[in-house]
């Protein structure tokens, strides 16, 4: 297996993933007239169609696997089947939530706060669409404690300046243009970064980082993942909670005490008893082909200015309706009619009515060209990061040997399971990498708005 025991062992001296020595490296290999190709895993993990053949053929095990379950039971502790598995961690799905670089970074150039939360909504809803393009439902593996994902994007018409990675400025570029202290260190400021650490095993809960320094815009979440078993499907409620920072500038020059001033939208997946939960995602028909939907609330609001929407996901009717619907709305402060009501599919085209009475594309995610995430290639990366650590899991599913690939999982799990066991006895507590609990949320420790001395206002 490609794990390791200093993955579940970690103390606070394993920070050093802040400053991993691949900067060093990756110049080395610029001035060397190294490609792209060369720096960056080309992996892209999409199942495609063939792979449906796979669930049909264990059917068997998929009945055996019923037989052993109840309505309403959490299935955190039910080991499903290898062969359902997607080939790539949980860590990596959440990634594809900026699989548009150039949405996401857009919500910084709106100065009006209206314009800016109507970005942030476009820019929310073409964040599902990315993550699922197979016709597969499968299931990502479950990240160990410890584990960390690391990638970047190169923004669109923006490539020959945003990566370290580009030949056309391998001569010029100089340190000081890279996020050195940013979660990926060795690209420059004007890339988009992303990091994700598994910071809990009960409950399983993940934390993940983004920021886009040239942008000043920065993004913190956790999710907490839970699984029922609803009968003829699977059912994901996501709980935890996302905060989109934009840091602004008012000056050119700031004298050194000088705060520099920031907006915050936060939005919240918290599930309620009485509704279901936001993004909670269903396998469904799963004596079939299982398919994905998702269902649920979602409120963003900015304290700031007081705007906020309200997203819903739709679940498909037992009888008749569309699956994949949407609607959402669009509020001004204090108001209580929306001024922009939205409504279609999350994976197609959804559409938006103002008030003005303009009718309009909103977003069109059949046209969204999605940006490739960047990834070190494996022989780069720290034991602990997400593609090295499954990558025997990955390698036989890949090659469809799903019984090395169970024996791979297995021992991944086992050691995982043993580590915890001899922490307990030794009464070491577990300390995480990138980020810290603050109250009940999950916090990265060096955010884009600490680096620049920013305060809240």
């Amino acid at each position: 297996s490609s794990g390791s025991a200093s993955v579940l062992t970690h103390s606070s001296s394993g920070n050093s993933l802040k400053r991993p020595d691949t900067t060093e490296s990756l110049n080395s290999s610029m001035s060397n007239g190294t490609s792209d190709a060369d720096l960056f895993d080309s992996h892209d993990d999409r199942d495609d169609d063939g792979e449906a053949g796979s669930v049909e053929e264990h059917k068997s095990v998929i009945m055996h696997l019923l037989s052993q379950v109840r309505l309403g039971m959490d299935l955190t502790k039910v080991v499903l089947p290898t062969f359902i598995l997607e080939r790539r961690s949980l860590l990596e799905m959440y990634a594809d939530f900026f699989a548009h670089p150039d949405l996401f970074v857009s919500i910084s150039d709106q100065k009006d706060p209206r314009d800016r939360m109507v970005q942030v909504v476009k820019w929310y809803l073409s964040a599902f669409h990315a993550g699922r393009r197979g016709s597969v439902a499968k299931k990502p593996y479950n990240p160990i404690l410890g584990e960390i994902f690391q990638c970047h994007w190169t923004l669109p018409n923006d490539a020959e300046e945003s990566t370290v990675s580009s030949l056309s400025l391998s001569l010029s570029l100089s340190l000081h243009e890279l996020v050195s202290e940013g979660p990926v260190p060795w690209v420059s400021k004007n890339s988009v970064t992303f990091v994700a650490e598994q910071v809990s095993h009960h409950p399983p809960i993940s934390a993940f980082y983004a920021e886009c320094f040239n942008k000043k815009i920065q993004f913190n979440a956790h999710i907490w993942t839970k699984s029922k078993f609803l009968g003829m499907s699977i059912g994901v409620h996501n709980i935890g909670q996302g905060k989109c920072v934009i840091v602004w500038i008012l000056a050119f020059f700031l004298r050194k005490n000088d705060p520099v001033k920031a907006v915050s939208l936060v939005w919240s997946t918290m599930s309620t008893t009485s509704s279901p939960s936001p993004m909670a995602m269903e396998g469904k028909s799963i004596l079939t082909v299982p398919w994905v939907e998702l269902g649920g609330e979602c409120n963003i609001n900015c304290s700031k200015t007081g705007y906020s929407a309200n997203i819903v996901f739709h679940t498909k009717p037992f009888y008749g309706g569309k699956k994949h619907r949407i609607t959402a709305e669009i509020f001004s402060p204090n108001d209580k009619k929306a001024f922009c009501s939205i409504e279609g599919e999350w994976n197609g085209i959804m559409y938006a009515k103002y008030a003005t009475g303009e009718n309009t594309i909103f977003v069109d995610t059949k046209k969204l060209p999605i940006i490739k995430k960047k990834v070190r290639k494996l022989e780069d990366q720290n034991e602990y990061e997400s593609r090295c650590l499954w990558k025997d899991v990955t390698f036989n599913l890949k090659i469809r040997d799903i019984d090395a690939a169970t024996e791979a999982k297995h021992r991944l799990e086992e050691r995982q399971r043993a580590e915890a066991r001899e922490r307990k006895e030794k009464e070491i507590q577990w300390e995480t990498r990138l980020f810290h609990e603050d109250g009940e949320c999950w916090v990265y420790d060096e955010p884009l708005l600490k680096r620049l001395g920013a305060v809240k206002h």
